[in-house]
Protein backbone atom coordinates (compact mmCIF):
# COMPACT_ATOMS: atom_id res chain seq x y z
CA UNK A 1 0.00 0.00 0.00
CA UNK A 2 3.03 2.35 1.01
CA UNK A 3 4.24 1.59 -2.77
CA UNK A 4 0.59 2.66 -4.45
CA UNK A 5 1.04 6.29 -2.55
CA UNK A 6 3.30 7.80 -5.01
CA UNK A 7 1.08 6.51 -8.22
CA UNK A 8 -2.36 7.76 -6.03
CA UNK A 9 -0.59 11.30 -5.64
CA UNK A 10 0.43 11.17 -9.34
CA UNK A 11 -3.14 10.39 -10.28
CA UNK A 12 -4.94 12.60 -8.44
CA UNK A 13 -2.37 15.36 -8.62
CA UNK A 14 -3.52 14.63 -12.90
CA UNK A 15 -7.39 15.36 -12.16
CA UNK A 16 -6.61 17.88 -10.48
CA UNK A 17 -4.57 19.44 -13.68
CA UNK A 18 -7.58 17.81 -15.81
CA UNK A 19 -9.54 20.10 -13.55
CA UNK A 20 -8.09 23.10 -13.36
CA UNK A 21 -7.57 23.00 -17.41
CA UNK A 22 -10.91 22.71 -17.76
CA UNK A 23 -11.70 25.61 -15.07
CA UNK A 24 -9.07 27.58 -17.20
CA UNK A 25 -10.51 26.74 -20.65
CA UNK A 26 -13.63 27.91 -19.31
CA UNK A 27 -12.38 31.52 -18.11
CA UNK A 28 -10.94 32.09 -20.90
CA UNK A 29 -13.80 31.79 -23.04
CA UNK A 30 -15.84 33.72 -20.40
CA UNK A 31 -13.43 36.61 -20.74
CA UNK A 32 -13.58 35.95 -24.56
CA UNK A 33 -17.32 36.16 -24.04
CA UNK A 34 -17.56 39.32 -21.77
CA UNK A 35 -14.53 40.96 -23.60
CA UNK A 36 -16.93 40.72 -27.11
CA UNK A 37 -20.30 42.03 -24.75
CA UNK A 38 -17.91 44.87 -24.37
CA UNK A 39 -17.29 45.68 -27.62
CA UNK A 40 -20.60 45.17 -28.36
CA UNK A 41 -21.79 47.33 -26.06
CA UNK A 42 -19.20 50.12 -26.78
CA UNK A 43 -19.83 49.44 -30.25
CA UNK A 44 -23.96 50.65 -28.78
CA UNK A 45 -22.64 53.37 -27.11
CA UNK A 46 -20.37 55.35 -29.74
CA UNK A 47 -23.97 54.82 -31.96
CA UNK A 48 -26.73 56.58 -29.54
CA UNK A 49 -23.72 58.91 -29.23
CA UNK A 50 -23.43 59.38 -32.87
CA UNK A 51 -26.99 59.28 -33.53
CA UNK A 52 -27.39 62.22 -30.99
CA UNK A 53 -24.49 64.10 -31.80
CA UNK A 54 -22.21 62.65 -34.76
CA UNK A 55 -22.74 64.01 -38.40
CA UNK A 56 -25.29 62.57 -40.51
CA UNK A 57 -23.20 62.38 -43.80
CA UNK A 58 -22.42 59.17 -45.01
CA UNK A 59 -18.94 60.46 -47.11
CA UNK A 60 -15.42 59.06 -45.94
CA UNK A 61 -13.13 61.75 -44.54
CA UNK A 62 -9.48 62.04 -46.12
CA UNK A 63 -7.77 60.62 -43.14
CA UNK A 64 -9.70 57.17 -43.02
CA UNK A 65 -9.61 57.00 -47.08
CA UNK A 66 -5.74 57.12 -46.05
CA UNK A 67 -5.99 53.94 -44.39
CA UNK A 68 -6.44 52.21 -47.53
CA UNK A 69 -2.85 53.52 -48.70
CA UNK A 70 -0.04 50.85 -48.38
CA UNK A 71 1.28 52.45 -45.48
CA UNK A 72 -1.66 51.28 -43.46
CA UNK A 73 -0.60 47.90 -41.66
CA UNK A 74 -4.38 47.10 -41.46
CA UNK A 75 -4.95 46.74 -45.26
CA UNK A 76 -3.91 43.73 -47.36
CA UNK A 77 -2.28 43.86 -50.49
CA UNK A 78 -5.35 42.63 -52.12
CA UNK A 79 -7.24 45.69 -51.03
CA UNK A 80 -4.34 48.35 -52.38
CA UNK A 81 -4.91 46.32 -55.21
CA UNK A 82 -9.00 46.58 -55.52
CA UNK A 83 -8.42 50.51 -54.59
CA UNK A 84 -6.45 50.78 -57.49
CA UNK A 85 -8.22 48.69 -60.25
CA UNK A 86 -10.75 51.89 -59.66
CA UNK A 87 -8.38 53.75 -62.51
CA UNK A 88 -10.05 51.13 -64.47
CA UNK A 89 -13.23 53.37 -64.36
CA UNK A 90 -13.41 55.76 -67.08
CA UNK A 91 -12.97 58.91 -65.32
CA UNK A 92 -16.61 59.93 -64.65
CA UNK A 93 -16.97 64.48 -64.93
CA UNK A 94 -17.13 65.39 -61.68
CA UNK A 95 -20.31 67.16 -60.20
CA UNK A 96 -21.81 69.93 -61.48
CA UNK A 97 -21.16 72.45 -58.80
CA UNK A 98 -23.75 75.57 -59.41
CA UNK A 99 -21.42 78.49 -59.30
CA UNK A 100 -21.36 81.44 -56.56
CA UNK A 101 -24.71 83.33 -57.86
CA UNK A 102 -23.38 86.92 -57.41
CA UNK A 103 -26.27 89.05 -57.61
CA UNK A 104 -28.38 87.66 -60.09
CA UNK A 105 -31.14 89.85 -62.15
CA UNK A 106 -34.56 89.41 -60.52
CA UNK A 107 -36.79 87.59 -62.68
CA UNK A 108 -38.77 89.51 -66.06
CA UNK A 109 -41.98 87.65 -65.30
CA UNK A 110 -42.03 89.93 -62.18
CA UNK A 111 -43.89 93.03 -62.40
CA UNK A 112 -42.20 96.27 -62.04
CA UNK A 113 -43.48 99.30 -59.80
CA UNK A 114 -41.58 102.35 -61.00
CA UNK A 115 -40.42 104.96 -58.55
CA UNK A 116 -38.22 108.29 -59.45
CA UNK A 117 -36.53 109.96 -57.29
CA UNK A 118 -36.34 113.57 -58.39
CA UNK A 119 -32.75 116.11 -58.80
CA UNK A 120 -32.90 119.47 -57.42
CA UNK A 121 -33.86 121.50 -60.44
CA UNK A 122 -30.93 123.29 -60.38
CA UNK A 123 -27.12 123.32 -60.04
CA UNK A 124 -25.80 123.09 -57.02
CA UNK A 125 -22.46 124.11 -58.03
CA UNK A 126 -23.65 127.30 -60.17
CA UNK A 127 -26.73 127.44 -59.52
CA UNK A 128 -27.94 127.27 -63.02
CA UNK A 129 -31.08 125.12 -65.02
CA UNK A 130 -30.28 121.10 -64.67
CA UNK A 131 -31.59 119.06 -67.21
CA UNK A 132 -32.72 115.59 -66.66
CA UNK A 133 -29.66 113.15 -68.86
CA UNK A 134 -30.72 109.98 -67.86
CA UNK A 135 -31.40 107.37 -64.92
CA UNK A 136 -29.65 105.34 -62.55
CA UNK A 137 -31.53 102.05 -62.34
CA UNK A 138 -31.35 99.82 -59.30
CA UNK A 139 -33.68 97.03 -58.46
CA UNK A 140 -34.70 95.30 -55.36
CA UNK A 141 -37.23 92.69 -54.33
CA UNK A 142 -40.32 93.60 -52.80
CA UNK A 143 -43.36 92.39 -51.69
CA UNK A 144 -47.06 93.38 -50.39
CA UNK A 145 -48.84 92.04 -47.66
CA UNK A 146 -50.64 89.74 -47.46
CA UNK A 147 -54.10 91.61 -48.32
CA UNK A 148 -57.39 90.24 -46.80
CA UNK A 149 -60.81 91.00 -48.06
CA UNK A 150 -64.38 89.86 -47.98
CA UNK A 151 -65.51 89.19 -51.70
CA UNK A 152 -69.32 89.60 -52.15
CA UNK A 153 -71.31 87.83 -55.18
CA UNK A 154 -74.60 89.74 -56.13
CA UNK A 155 -76.39 87.70 -58.80
CA UNK A 156 -78.99 89.66 -60.22
CA UNK A 157 -82.69 88.59 -60.30
CA UNK A 158 -85.01 89.33 -63.10
CA UNK A 159 -88.29 88.84 -63.51
CA UNK A 160 -90.45 87.98 -67.06
CA UNK A 161 -92.46 91.15 -67.30
CA UNK A 162 -94.87 88.34 -69.50
CA UNK A 163 -95.23 85.29 -66.84
CA UNK A 164 -94.04 86.85 -64.07
CA UNK A 165 -91.17 84.08 -63.60
CA UNK A 166 -88.11 84.75 -61.09
CA UNK A 167 -84.55 83.58 -62.72
CA UNK A 168 -81.29 84.36 -61.06
CA UNK A 169 -77.73 82.89 -62.55
CA UNK A 170 -76.04 80.10 -61.05
CA UNK A 171 -73.31 80.25 -58.49
CA UNK A 172 -69.63 79.30 -59.53
CA UNK A 173 -69.23 75.89 -57.89
CA UNK A 174 -66.78 75.81 -54.67
CA UNK A 175 -64.66 73.41 -52.78
CA UNK A 176 -67.21 73.92 -49.43
CA UNK A 177 -70.43 75.02 -50.55
CA UNK A 178 -71.75 77.64 -48.64
CA UNK A 179 -68.53 78.15 -46.61
CA UNK A 180 -67.38 80.95 -44.86
CA UNK A 181 -63.95 80.91 -47.24
CA UNK A 182 -63.08 81.08 -50.87
CA UNK A 183 -61.99 78.28 -52.52
CA UNK A 184 -58.10 80.22 -52.90
CA UNK A 185 -58.24 80.85 -48.51
CA UNK A 186 -58.94 76.98 -48.35
CA UNK A 187 -56.21 76.06 -50.98
CA UNK A 188 -53.84 78.38 -49.02
CA UNK A 189 -54.41 76.99 -45.37
CA UNK A 190 -53.89 72.96 -47.31
CA UNK A 191 -50.94 74.20 -49.15
CA UNK A 192 -49.66 75.68 -45.70
CA UNK A 193 -50.03 72.36 -43.98
CA UNK A 194 -48.80 69.92 -45.95
CA UNK A 195 -45.88 71.71 -48.11
CA UNK A 196 -45.07 74.23 -45.58
CA UNK A 197 -45.74 72.14 -42.45
CA UNK A 198 -47.71 74.65 -41.23
CA UNK A 199 -50.05 73.68 -38.14
CA UNK A 200 -53.68 74.81 -38.34
CA UNK A 201 -53.62 76.31 -35.11
CA UNK A 202 -50.73 78.45 -36.16
CA UNK A 203 -52.77 79.49 -39.25
CA UNK A 204 -55.78 80.21 -37.10
CA UNK A 205 -53.37 82.58 -35.08
CA UNK A 206 -52.38 84.53 -38.19
CA UNK A 207 -55.54 84.51 -39.80
CA UNK A 208 -57.09 86.56 -36.33
CA UNK A 209 -53.81 88.27 -36.45
CA UNK A 210 -53.86 89.52 -39.82
CA UNK A 211 -57.65 90.04 -40.86
CA UNK A 212 -59.23 90.01 -37.50
CA UNK A 213 -61.27 86.84 -38.13
CA UNK A 214 -61.45 84.17 -35.63
CA UNK A 215 -62.09 80.77 -37.75
CA UNK A 216 -61.59 77.72 -35.11
CA UNK A 217 -59.59 74.69 -35.78
CA UNK A 218 -62.23 72.92 -36.38
CA UNK A 219 -63.33 75.19 -39.28
CA UNK A 220 -60.02 74.82 -40.80
CA UNK A 221 -59.87 71.24 -40.13
CA UNK A 222 -63.23 70.65 -41.96
CA UNK A 223 -61.41 72.61 -45.24
CA UNK A 224 -58.70 69.97 -45.30
CA UNK A 225 -60.53 67.07 -44.62
CA UNK A 226 -62.82 68.53 -47.42
CA UNK A 227 -60.07 68.71 -49.78
CA UNK A 228 -59.03 65.49 -49.22
CA UNK A 229 -62.28 63.83 -50.00
CA UNK A 230 -62.91 65.34 -53.27
CA UNK A 231 -59.21 64.57 -54.37
CA UNK A 232 -60.15 60.23 -53.51
CA UNK A 233 -61.53 59.28 -57.21
CA UNK A 234 -57.92 61.35 -58.36
CA UNK A 235 -56.06 59.36 -55.99
CA UNK A 236 -57.83 56.09 -57.59
CA UNK A 237 -57.02 57.53 -61.23
CA UNK A 238 -53.37 58.02 -60.41
CA UNK A 239 -52.91 54.30 -58.68
CA UNK A 240 -54.51 52.70 -61.83
CA UNK A 241 -51.86 54.70 -64.27
CA UNK A 242 -48.98 53.93 -61.74
CA UNK A 243 -49.66 50.45 -61.59
CA UNK A 244 -49.29 49.95 -65.59
CA UNK A 245 -45.56 51.27 -64.91
CA UNK A 246 -42.92 48.53 -65.21
CA UNK A 247 -41.19 50.11 -62.31
CA UNK A 248 -41.80 50.77 -58.90
CA UNK A 249 -40.02 52.38 -55.74
CA UNK A 250 -41.96 51.75 -52.64
CA UNK A 251 -40.76 52.85 -48.79
CA UNK A 252 -42.92 53.29 -45.50
CA UNK A 253 -42.38 55.83 -42.71
CA UNK A 254 -44.97 55.98 -39.43
CA UNK A 255 -48.10 58.70 -38.62
CA UNK A 256 -49.65 58.88 -35.82
CA UNK A 257 -53.26 58.41 -35.62
CA UNK A 258 -55.53 59.59 -32.79
CA UNK A 259 -58.21 56.77 -32.05
CA UNK A 260 -60.91 58.62 -29.42
CA UNK A 261 -60.65 55.04 -27.41
CA UNK A 262 -60.22 56.75 -24.38
CA UNK A 263 -56.65 55.60 -23.81
CA UNK A 264 -55.40 59.34 -24.79
CA UNK A 265 -52.51 57.99 -26.99
CA UNK A 266 -51.90 57.67 -30.22
CA UNK A 267 -51.92 54.54 -32.67
CA UNK A 268 -48.38 54.02 -34.70
CA UNK A 269 -50.31 53.81 -38.13
CA UNK A 270 -48.20 53.61 -41.67
CA UNK A 271 -48.19 55.85 -44.72
CA UNK A 272 -47.23 53.76 -47.38
CA UNK A 273 -45.21 55.53 -50.58
CA UNK A 274 -45.08 53.69 -54.12
CA UNK A 275 -43.43 56.24 -57.17
CA UNK A 276 -41.78 55.85 -60.07
CA UNK A 277 -38.17 57.78 -60.37
CA UNK A 278 -39.28 61.06 -61.71
CA UNK A 279 -43.04 60.61 -61.83
CA UNK A 280 -46.06 60.36 -59.42
CA UNK A 281 -45.96 58.81 -56.23
CA UNK A 282 -49.06 57.66 -54.19
CA UNK A 283 -49.58 57.02 -50.71
CA UNK A 284 -51.48 54.69 -48.73
CA UNK A 285 -52.40 54.64 -45.22
CA UNK A 286 -52.59 51.83 -43.44
CA UNK A 287 -52.89 51.22 -39.49
CA UNK A 288 -50.32 48.55 -39.61
CA UNK A 289 -46.95 48.05 -40.98
CA UNK A 290 -47.95 44.12 -42.15
CA UNK A 291 -47.72 42.40 -45.73
CA UNK A 292 -51.61 43.51 -45.86
CA UNK A 293 -50.78 46.83 -46.50
CA UNK A 294 -48.56 46.21 -49.90
CA UNK A 295 -50.24 42.96 -50.66
CA UNK A 296 -53.44 44.69 -51.30
CA UNK A 297 -51.92 47.73 -52.96
CA UNK A 298 -50.00 45.85 -55.57
CA UNK A 299 -52.18 43.07 -55.86
CA UNK A 300 -51.84 41.33 -58.99
CA UNK A 301 -48.82 43.60 -59.98
CA UNK A 302 -46.05 41.99 -62.34
CA UNK A 303 -43.32 44.60 -62.85
CA UNK A 304 -39.88 45.38 -60.97
CA UNK A 305 -40.39 46.45 -57.15
CA UNK A 306 -37.64 48.15 -55.63
CA UNK A 307 -37.30 48.51 -50.99
CA UNK A 308 -35.07 48.48 -48.65
CA UNK A 309 -34.78 44.85 -46.55
CA UNK A 310 -38.43 45.10 -45.07
CA UNK A 311 -40.00 41.92 -44.86
CA UNK A 312 -42.97 42.95 -45.42
CA UNK A 313 -42.68 43.18 -49.35
CA UNK A 314 -41.94 39.61 -50.22
CA UNK A 315 -44.26 37.61 -51.82
CA UNK A 316 -46.42 40.77 -52.69
CA UNK A 317 -47.54 41.51 -56.19
CA UNK A 318 -48.39 38.95 -59.31
CA UNK A 319 -46.29 35.96 -59.87
CA UNK A 320 -44.15 37.71 -62.43
CA UNK A 321 -43.12 40.34 -60.24
CA UNK A 322 -38.96 40.99 -59.73
CA UNK A 323 -37.78 42.13 -55.88
CA UNK A 324 -34.77 44.36 -56.26
CA UNK A 325 -33.14 45.87 -53.13
CA UNK A 326 -30.85 49.17 -52.76
CA UNK A 327 -27.61 50.04 -52.21
CA UNK A 328 -27.53 53.03 -50.90
CA UNK A 329 -29.37 50.91 -47.24
CA UNK A 330 -26.22 48.54 -47.44
CA UNK A 331 -23.46 51.26 -47.91
CA UNK A 332 -25.03 53.01 -44.73
CA UNK A 333 -24.81 50.25 -42.79
CA UNK A 334 -20.97 50.30 -43.59
CA UNK A 335 -20.71 53.61 -43.17
CA UNK A 336 -22.29 52.95 -40.10
CA UNK A 337 -19.43 50.94 -38.94
CA UNK A 338 -16.70 53.36 -39.98
CA UNK A 339 -18.76 56.02 -37.73
CA UNK A 340 -18.63 53.82 -34.71
CA UNK A 341 -14.34 52.75 -35.38
CA UNK A 342 -13.14 55.10 -37.84
CA UNK A 343 -10.11 53.01 -38.01
CA UNK A 344 -12.09 49.84 -39.44
CA UNK A 345 -9.96 49.51 -43.13
CA UNK A 346 -12.79 46.33 -43.83
CA UNK A 347 -15.44 48.47 -43.23
CA UNK A 348 -14.34 51.70 -45.07
CA UNK A 349 -12.79 49.46 -48.19
CA UNK A 350 -16.17 48.64 -48.54
CA UNK A 351 -17.91 51.86 -48.32
CA UNK A 352 -15.45 52.59 -51.18
CA UNK A 353 -15.83 49.72 -53.41
CA UNK A 354 -19.65 50.31 -53.48
CA UNK A 355 -18.85 54.52 -54.28
CA UNK A 356 -17.32 52.84 -57.23
CA UNK A 357 -20.78 51.16 -58.07
CA UNK A 358 -22.47 54.80 -57.57
CA UNK A 359 -19.77 56.23 -59.54
CA UNK A 360 -20.53 53.86 -62.86
CA UNK A 361 -23.88 55.03 -62.69
CA UNK A 362 -22.99 58.88 -62.03
CA UNK A 363 -20.82 58.24 -65.18
CA UNK A 364 -23.82 56.96 -67.40
CA UNK A 365 -25.98 59.89 -66.19
CA UNK A 366 -23.74 62.51 -67.14
CA UNK A 367 -23.12 60.72 -70.12
CA UNK A 368 -27.07 60.60 -71.00
CA UNK A 369 -26.44 57.11 -71.80
CA UNK A 370 -29.74 55.22 -72.86
CA UNK A 371 -30.93 51.91 -71.11
CA UNK A 372 -29.39 49.84 -73.28
CA UNK A 373 -25.88 51.23 -73.34
CA UNK A 374 -26.04 51.60 -69.45
CA UNK A 375 -26.28 47.92 -69.28
CA UNK A 376 -23.28 47.57 -71.42
CA UNK A 377 -21.62 50.06 -69.39
CA UNK A 378 -22.84 48.29 -66.01
CA UNK A 379 -21.39 45.29 -67.07
CA UNK A 380 -18.12 46.52 -67.76
CA UNK A 381 -17.30 48.45 -64.90
CA UNK A 382 -19.65 47.53 -62.19
CA UNK A 383 -19.43 43.99 -62.55
CA UNK A 384 -16.21 43.07 -61.45
CA UNK A 385 -17.16 45.24 -58.20
CA UNK A 386 -20.15 43.44 -57.47
CA UNK A 387 -18.26 40.02 -57.38
CA UNK A 388 -15.52 41.86 -54.87
CA UNK A 389 -17.85 43.06 -52.86
CA UNK A 390 -19.72 39.56 -52.44
CA UNK A 391 -16.58 37.57 -52.00
CA UNK A 392 -15.02 40.15 -49.43
CA UNK A 393 -18.87 40.19 -47.22
CA UNK A 394 -18.28 35.92 -47.25
CA UNK A 395 -14.39 36.29 -45.59
CA UNK A 396 -15.79 38.93 -43.35
CA UNK A 397 -18.88 36.71 -41.90
CA UNK A 398 -16.45 34.23 -40.92
CA UNK A 399 -14.19 36.56 -38.95
CA UNK A 400 -16.55 39.03 -37.15
CA UNK A 401 -19.01 39.28 -34.10
CA UNK A 402 -22.47 38.59 -35.90
CA UNK A 403 -24.21 41.70 -33.48
CA UNK A 404 -21.41 44.24 -34.18
CA UNK A 405 -21.92 47.11 -36.61
CA UNK A 406 -19.51 45.63 -39.21
CA UNK A 407 -21.14 42.03 -38.62
CA UNK A 408 -24.70 43.06 -38.65
CA UNK A 409 -23.66 45.04 -42.44
CA UNK A 410 -21.69 42.51 -43.93
CA UNK A 411 -25.00 39.70 -43.03
CA UNK A 412 -27.86 42.50 -44.20
CA UNK A 413 -25.46 42.82 -47.55
CA UNK A 414 -25.52 38.86 -47.86
CA UNK A 415 -29.02 38.03 -46.92
CA UNK A 416 -30.01 40.86 -49.52
CA UNK A 417 -27.43 39.77 -52.03
CA UNK A 418 -29.86 37.86 -54.29
CA UNK A 419 -32.10 41.14 -54.55
CA UNK A 420 -29.14 43.78 -54.63
CA UNK A 421 -27.88 41.27 -58.10
CA UNK A 422 -30.72 41.81 -59.65
CA UNK A 423 -30.48 45.66 -59.64
CA UNK A 424 -28.14 45.12 -62.49
CA UNK A 425 -30.20 42.78 -64.59
CA UNK A 426 -32.18 45.71 -65.70
CA UNK A 427 -31.00 48.75 -67.23
CA UNK A 428 -33.99 50.93 -65.99
CA UNK A 429 -33.86 50.18 -62.06
CA UNK A 430 -31.38 52.81 -60.14
CA UNK A 431 -28.95 51.43 -57.58
CA UNK A 432 -30.93 52.83 -54.75
CA UNK A 433 -34.14 53.64 -53.24
CA UNK A 434 -33.39 57.12 -52.11
CA UNK A 435 -36.15 58.91 -54.51
CA UNK A 436 -38.54 57.17 -52.38
CA UNK A 437 -37.00 57.71 -49.29
CA UNK A 438 -36.38 61.46 -50.29
CA UNK A 439 -40.82 61.66 -50.69
CA UNK A 440 -40.92 60.68 -47.04
CA UNK A 441 -39.18 63.38 -46.05
CA UNK A 442 -41.69 66.09 -45.81
CA UNK A 443 -43.76 63.64 -43.86
CA UNK A 444 -40.89 63.20 -41.46
CA UNK A 445 -40.98 67.28 -41.22
CA UNK A 446 -44.71 67.34 -41.30
CA UNK A 447 -45.65 64.97 -38.18
CA UNK A 448 -42.49 67.11 -36.32
CA UNK A 449 -45.32 69.87 -36.81
CA UNK A 450 -48.91 68.77 -36.84
CA UNK A 451 -47.68 65.84 -34.77
CA UNK A 452 -50.47 63.53 -35.64
CA UNK A 453 -53.48 62.61 -38.08
CA UNK A 454 -56.85 63.26 -36.10
CA UNK A 455 -58.40 59.89 -36.78
CA UNK A 456 -58.56 56.65 -38.68
CA UNK A 457 -61.10 58.10 -41.01
CA UNK A 458 -58.65 61.00 -41.76
CA UNK A 459 -55.79 59.02 -42.96
CA UNK A 460 -57.00 58.02 -46.29
CA UNK A 461 -57.81 61.72 -46.65
CA UNK A 462 -54.29 62.81 -45.46
CA UNK A 463 -52.82 59.95 -47.89
CA UNK A 464 -54.47 61.71 -50.79
CA UNK A 465 -53.27 65.46 -49.86
CA UNK A 466 -49.82 64.06 -49.52
CA UNK A 467 -50.10 61.74 -53.03
CA UNK A 468 -51.08 65.18 -54.90
CA UNK A 469 -48.38 67.33 -52.76
CA UNK A 470 -45.48 65.20 -53.76
CA UNK A 471 -46.34 64.37 -57.13
CA UNK A 472 -46.55 68.03 -57.84
CA UNK A 473 -43.07 68.39 -56.56
CA UNK A 474 -41.38 65.88 -58.61
CA UNK A 475 -43.56 66.80 -61.77
CA UNK A 476 -42.54 70.40 -60.89
CA UNK A 477 -46.27 71.72 -61.12
CA UNK A 478 -47.67 74.55 -59.26
CA UNK A 479 -49.84 72.74 -56.55
CA UNK A 480 -51.84 75.79 -56.11
CA UNK A 481 -52.83 76.08 -59.75
CA UNK A 482 -53.55 72.20 -59.96
CA UNK A 483 -56.16 72.36 -57.16
CA UNK A 484 -57.72 75.72 -57.65
CA UNK A 485 -58.29 74.37 -61.55
CA UNK A 486 -60.08 70.54 -60.32
CA UNK A 487 -61.19 70.92 -57.21
CA UNK A 488 -64.21 73.25 -57.79
CA UNK A 489 -67.14 71.14 -58.77
CA UNK A 490 -65.02 68.00 -58.40
CA UNK A 491 -68.03 67.21 -56.44
CA UNK A 492 -70.47 67.59 -59.32
CA UNK A 493 -67.74 65.27 -61.74
CA UNK A 494 -68.09 61.33 -62.33
CA UNK A 495 -65.65 59.49 -61.12
CA UNK A 496 -64.66 58.29 -64.64
CA UNK A 497 -63.69 62.48 -65.05
CA UNK A 498 -61.09 61.46 -62.53
CA UNK A 499 -58.79 60.07 -64.89
CA UNK A 500 -58.41 63.06 -66.78
CA UNK A 501 -57.36 65.11 -63.96
CA UNK A 502 -54.58 63.65 -62.20
CA UNK A 503 -51.34 65.71 -61.69
CA UNK A 504 -49.65 64.27 -64.60
CA UNK A 505 -52.49 64.41 -67.26
CA UNK A 506 -53.69 68.04 -65.95
CA UNK A 507 -49.97 69.05 -66.39
CA UNK A 508 -49.21 67.62 -69.79
CA UNK A 509 -52.71 69.32 -70.94
CA UNK A 510 -51.54 72.84 -69.54
CA UNK A 511 -48.85 75.27 -71.21
CA UNK A 512 -44.96 74.35 -69.97
CA UNK A 513 -44.27 75.75 -66.93
CA UNK A 514 -41.21 75.93 -65.26
CA UNK A 515 -41.36 75.63 -61.76
CA UNK A 516 -43.78 74.39 -58.95
CA UNK A 517 -44.59 76.76 -55.72
CA UNK A 518 -44.27 73.83 -53.25
CA UNK A 519 -41.02 72.65 -52.46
Amino acid sequence: MAAADPQVRIEMLEAALRTASRELHWANLTIQKKDAEIQLLEERLRRQRIGFLGPSSETLSDLQLELLTEEEPGVTREEVEAESRREAIPAAPPRKRKPHPGRKPLPESLPRVEEVIACEANCTYCGGEAHVIGYDLSEVLDREPAKWFVRITKREKRSCGKCSAIQMPPLAPRIVEKGLASDRVIIETVVAKYCDHLPLYRQEAIIEREAGVEISRATLDGWVMRVGELLEPVIEAMRADLLRASYIQADETIVPVQMHDGRGSDHPAYLWQYGTPGGATVFDFQLGRGRDGPAKFLKGWNGILQTDGYQAYDQVGGAGLIHVGCWAHARRKFVDAVKVNPQDSAAIAMVTRMDALFLVDRHARQQELKAEERAVFRREHAYPWVDEIHSECRKLRAQLLPKSTLGEAVNYTLNMWAKLRRCFDHAEVELSNNMAENSMRPVALGRKNWLHVGSVKSGPKVAAILSVVESSRRLGLPVKDYLLAVLPGMSRRKHSEAAHLTPARWKASQPSRCSADCG
